[in-house]
Formats: C-alpha cells, sequence, structure tokens
C-alpha cells in the first residue's frame, strides 16, 4: 500500500536551509566567479534548495514511496494491459552493447542489435500473421497514424482519391478517430449492436466509395471478441476498402487468433503492453506495425535487411522509393524493443499462448465474482478485460463510479478504468491480466463487493473517499483546465498564522 499521512511532507524549498549542503565536497576559490565574464553571471544566485545528501535522498525516497506502482500492488486498468513484466528483461535492455550503442553508430558495428531488430520482426510478424512488421513508430497512437498513412498513400497511387472516409465503431480507443482525423480523412461512427460488437446492418450501410478504411478493436474495448469478423472484413474488401485492426488488445488472442491470416491488411502492436515493459506515466513505449502484401512497399524506412553474406544493414536512403518515409528518428525505440525480444524468447510459441489463456481465465474470473454486485452489461464470456457497471448502484444511492473508484484507493487498489468505454453508463473496465494470482483477484473482488455494500449502508462514506490517502479528493475538472505546478512561497494574506 502507498504511503500515506504524515509523510506527505513540505515540498523541497520548504525543507532547504540556507547553508546546508556541499560542506564535504572542496569549496572553489574564492575568487572563482570573478574569472567569468560579468555577462555570464547571474544577477542572483539560483532559487536552488539547500540540503545535505541524506535529507535529499530520504525526500525523494518518500516521494517514490507515494506512487503507486505495479511493483507494489495490483493495477487493474483496462485497456492498458498494466501487468508485471519479469526483471530478467530489465537487465536485458541495460546490456551495454544494447544501451550504450550509439544511434548513428556504423552497420558493421551495431551486429548485435540488427539482428535482434531483424529477429524481432519476424517473430512479430508469425505472431501477427502478416508479411512484414516496421519496428519505427514510437507508440500505439503513431503505430496507428504509420497505418492510415500507408493506406492512404495505397488508395493515391492507385488513383483511388475519392475514398475520403474512415468507419470507427463507436467503441474503440479515441485514438482512432484522432488518427484518421490526423490522416485528412473524416471519421463515420458506427454504433454498437446489443451484444456488445458491430452493428452489421449500420456497418454496411455506411460502406461505400467514399470508404478508405474500417478501423476495428478486435477483442474490442468492451473486452469481448468480435464473433462477425470474417463477415466484416468481406464486406469491407468487397467495397475496395482496407482493414485496420487496433492491437492494443493483443494480450488476449496471441497463438489462438492472427489478424493478418483473417483478412486484416495492417495492424499496430503495443509491445510495451504485451510484451514487457514497465507501462505508465507516458512512456516508453513501442507500436511496431505489421502489414499484409497490399501495404508491403509503403513501410515506413529504413527497415532492417538481412545481407546475402548472413549480416544484418539498415536500408539506404531512396532504396524504396514507395515508402511513407520516416515516422521517427533512427529505428525506433530500441530499449523497449529489446525487452520485446526477450519476452518472446523466454515464452516461446507455447508460452505466449499460455499467456492469453490465464487473461482470459483471470478476466472471466473477476466477472464471475462481481456479477451479483454490479450490472455486467454484456451477458457473454469475456476475454483480457470486461466491463461493470455502477448504474443500478447510483440510480438506488447516488453512489458513482468515481466514488467507487476513490474508496478503492483505501483499500490499497489502484481503480480501474472508469467511464471508458463511453457507450456503457458508469463503467468499470476491468483487466486483470494473467500475471496475478487467485488470491490478488479475490481480494480485489471481495472489496469491490465490499464498497457496494457500503453504498447501500453508508453512501456518504463513498462518496467522501478516499480517506487515507496522502490527499482527499481533489478538483480534477479544475487541475485539468487550470493547472498550477509551480511552488511559490506564501506571502501577505496567503501566509498562514504562526502557532
Amino acid at each position: 500500500m502507498s504511503v500515506t499521512g504524515p509523510r506527505l511532507q513540505p515540498t523541497i524549498f520548504e525543507l532547504g536551509r540556507d547553508g546546508r549542503g556541499g560542506g564535504k565536497i572542496p569549496h572553489p576559490p574564492a575568487d572563482a566567479l570573478d574569472r567569468l565574464p560579468a555577462d555570464a553571471r547571474r544577477s542572483r544566485p539560483p532559487a536552488i534548495p539547500a540540503m545535505n545528501e541524506p535529507d535529499v535522498v530520504r525526500h525523494y525516497v518518500n516521494l517514490s514511496q507515494l506512487n503507486f506502482a505495479v511493483d507494489t500492488g495490483f493495477y487493474p486498468l483496462g485497456s492498458c494491459t498494466m501487468k508485471f513484466n519479469p526483471k530478467l528483461n530489465e537487465w536485458a535492455a541495460r546490456l551495454s552493447g544494447f544501451a550504450d550503442l550509439h544511434p548513428m553508430a556504423p552497420d558493421e558495428v551495431a551486429q548485435g542489435t540488427l539482428e535482434l531488430l531483424w529477429e524481432l520482426e519476424e517473430a512479430l510478424a508469425e505472431i501477427s500473421g502478416m508479411q512484414a512488421v516496421t519496428l519505427q513508430p514510437a507508440a500505439g497512437a503513431q503505430g496507428e497514424l504509420t497505418g492510415i498513412l500507408m493506406i492512404r498513400a495505397y488508395h493515391s497511387e492507385r488513383g483511388d482519391t475519392g475514398r475520403t472516409e474512415v468507419l470507427v465503431p463507436d467503441s474503440s480507443h479515441g485514438t482512432n478517430p484522432a488518427t484518421a482525423s490526423m490522416a485528412g480523412y473524416t471519421t463515420i461512427t458506427i454504433p454498437s449492436a446489443s451484444d456488445g460488437g458491430v452493428d452489421v446492418d449500420a456497418f454496411t450501410a455506411a460502406l461505400g466509395p467514399r470508404t478508405a478504411a474500417v478501423m476495428i478493436t478486435n477483442p474490442s474495448t468492451v473486452g469481448l471478441f468480435e464473433s462477425r469478423i470474417g463477415e466484416l472484413l468481406e464486406a469491407v474488401h468487397a467495397a475496395g476498402a482496407l482493414a485496420y485492426m487496433d492491437g492494443a488488445n493483443l494480450n488476449a488472442i496471441m497463438g489462438r487468433f492472427k489478424p493478418g491470416e483473417a483478412g486484416f491488411d495492417v495492424m499496430h502492436f503495443n509491445v510495451h503492453k504485451t510484451f514487457s515493459t514497465p507501462h505508465g506515466g507516458g512512456g516508453p513505449g513501442a507500436g511496431p506495425v505489421g502489414v499484409g502484401d497490399h501495404l508491403l512497399p509503403y513501410l515506413p524506412t529504413p527497415r532492417v535487411l538481412r545481407a546475402d553474406d548472413g549480416g544484418y544493414r539498415l536500408e539506404r536512403p531512396d532504396e524504396r522509393p514507395r515508402s511513407i518515409g520516416r515516422m521517427r528518428s533512427f529505428v525506433g525505440n530500441t530499449g523497449v524493443l529489446v525487452r520485446a525480444y526477450a519476452y518472446i524468447r523466454a515464452h516461446g510459441a507455447a508460452g505466449l499462448r499460455e499467456v492469453s489463456d490465464d487473461a482470459v481465465l483471470a478476466a472471466n474470473y473477476l466477472k464471475h465474482r462481481l456479477a451479483d454486485a454490479y450490472d455486467i452489461p454484456f451477458d457473454r464470456p469475456c476475454k483480457h478485460e470486461f466491463v461493470a457497471s455502477a448504474a443500478t448502484i447510483k440510480r438506488e444511492t447516488g453512489v458513482r463510479t468515481l466514488d467507487i473508484a476513490k474508496r478503492l484507493i483505501d483499500f490499497g487498489f489502484h481503480p480501474p478504468t472508469i467511464y471508458f468505454p463511453l457507450i456503457v453508463e458508469e463503467g468499470m473496465l476491468i483487466e486483470p491480466t494473467e500475471t496475478e494470482s487467485v488470491e490478488t483477484l479475490d481480494a480485489f473482488a471481495d472489496t469491490l463487493i465490499a464498497i457496494a455494500g457500503e453504498a447501500a449502508s453508508d453512501p456518504e462514506l463513498v462518496r467522501s473517499a478516499p480517506h487515507t490517502a496522502p490527499v482527499k479528493r481533489l478538483d480534477e475538472a479544475t487541475a485539468a483546465r487550470h493547472p498550477n505546478l509551480r511552488w511559490r512561497p506564501m506571502a501577505g494574506a496567503e501566509t498562514p498564522c504562526p502557532d
């Protein structure tokens, strides 16, 4: 559980005291500043707090313990796959041959890294059923953009410039319509059917000569596999469009479903979700993209190639003129890619299949445990995540999903994703992942069930949570719209009265 209460210390500026720090380090000559040109000197000293080393270390260690982390507790964020990742992969990424390699090193001295990247491309192509993979995109959202830009290049080269629309289900990740807009397309939203899948009638009605692509997350963001995927993809190709698969939920289908073999033309991988990197906090990430035959010529450059002599090299400039070019510097976020390679090689084909099987089992177990206390909107087996709803609890007690999420903090659990997907009222998207024990899942389920009971017996207790966190409930809307990220000492009327 995170540190709480008195351990929420003053800021480092408030802890600092003039004259402290640096006492055991040789002092500079008394005339050191006089040796600098006048225009290179500060008019006043920098506003840096003066502290001794033990206090500095204790301050930052305390701050680190205020953070919730996957190494300290269960992190059930739906759509994010916040799972525990082997520390062995961290060791591999820190090996000096990978970590210290200059990104502009010549191919001759980068053979180990190039070989790893080439083999990772091959492994991802096999896992996805795609023909080839680029490792260049920095994250899943940039992977989406890469895929849609390749689709745009494909239609443009064919002279099919009337295709200006991209179809996106209403349960999609928000990056999907944003990506389509960034690429210059108009987004057409497709509603969900009552079973949580895509409404086939609305889908086929929207398809036509203006459709450039369809972006589908499978399994979807409500945690369901699209059972009509074959029918949908057949209609997409019959209309002359291409099919993009958001691979954010690959954790549920490895070894069971290959998007390329099913008919998808392009997909991205969130390797930092599925194949090991401590995920969260905005990065680091990597979003490789796999393509089928139609889009192979448009892959970003440079790719890693295997030479006839068995060595490895990067593509030369203009070697593949139909490429959409670079999506980012160099060949990608190599540290994340090393972790992904280590994860895949450690598990092998059978292990990756087991990862998916265990993730699906954990989600369905947790869904079953919560079914009597919360609304479960889609009554069929889920994949690696599921949606529970507090809509009935809200109507009967006034307690909202946000209140339940805040109350979970008091029990030492990180809340799941809330209010996403938007199509479920008072929804919680819960993903237990394959790495959690049944004891952890039971403790989480017991806590959510207990909170539902509290909502009925003492709703104000839940509405005023959290009670034990370092800070109480914040005005999140104001914080998002008017963030105040700078500390300043209080002055005048702001100064508190002395004790």
